[in-house]
């Protein structure tokens, strides 16, 4: 299963995309096999990193993320999580319309401490929350970075800035986008029938 992140940027900021692969039950144990002592979590596997470039239109970031959920091999078999804090909620409402072809979760960024149903496929997450579970993937040897990703160097950058705490709002776009694609894909489900944390 696939989780793509994507966290909008602004007019000077740019909008970040993260792709992940999650392992699935059966690779994890096939893993363990061949491998004994092995982490008994599913990896989390960056597979697709970019910057859209500044200045591009919000209804052409929706349709480029529209042909990420359409291409193989994540076509039927993905979840998109965005970032819907201030203009976040309209490109989200596009996403929406039918065509992307995936379940599409909106998060509220928020400063509070536990995450909040804000909606239908809304939550509100408090920002440490999100931070937090890339930390932890990270210190479990679970968060891999694809060799290749052209934008991999910038967040490993801001993945050693965000350890030293000082991250900030100008140099954590990848990170964020990672971080929400972690953050799904370490829930079971976000319809009636799985709980999440907190709620």
């Amino acid at each position: 299963m696939f989780y793509i992140g994507v966290d909008l940027g602004k007019t000077h900021d740019y909008t970040a995309i993260a792709v992940i692969e999650k392992e699935t039950p059966l690779q994890v144990n096939q893993r363990n096999y061949f491998a004994p002592g092995a982490s008994p979590l599913p990896q989390l596997l960056v597979r697709r990193l970019e910057r859209v470039p500044l200045g591009t239109s919000y209804p052409r970031i929706v349709a480029h993320i529209r042909a990420i959920t359409h291409a193989p091999p994540l076509a039927g078999h993905c979840a998109l999580v965005v970032d819907a804090t201030g203009l976040g909620a309209p490109v989200v409402d596009m996403l929406r319309e039918p065509g992307t072809g995936c379940d599409i979760t909106a998060v509220t960024v928020t400063g509070g401490e536990r995450v909040s149903r804000r909606g239908l496929m809304h939550f509100g997450v408090p920002r440490r929350d999100l931070i937090a579970g890339v930390q932890l993937a990270l210190e479990q040897g679970r968060l891999r970075i694809s060799g290749h990703l052209h934008e991999g160097p910038a967040l490993g950058r801001e993945l050693l800035a965000m350890r030293a705490g000082c991250a900030t709002s100008e140099h954590d776009d990848l990170v964020f986008a990672v971080a929400l694609a972690c953050w799904r894909a370490h829930r079971k489900s976000v319809w009636g029938g799985g709980r999440l944390p907190g709620i």
